[in-house]
């Protein structure tokens, strides 16, 4: 049975509505992800500069003078 003109623009409609309702559920979870992108390379910036700091506190430590502890 082939379709009218206005079934098939209802169909047409239908899949326009789904399409852009998924879109739109994508969008908000690149979105999302975009976020939590910015706040994990924030968190990698201050562990790296800690880390850094860290280090230098360490190199300030002459291993050579420091005795092991089961000395």
């Amino acid at each position: 049975m082939a379709q009218t003109i206005d079934e098939r623009l209802d169909r047409l409609e239908s899949l326009y509505a789904e399409q852009d309702h998924l879109i739109e559920g994508l969008n908000d979870a690149l979105a999302r992800q975009d976020q939590e992108l910015l706040r994990l390379r924030s968190e990698l910036e201050n562990l790296s500069r800690r880390l850094q700091s860290l280090k230098a506190g360490l190199s300030d430590i002459d291993p050579a003078h420091d005795k092991p502890p089961h000395y």
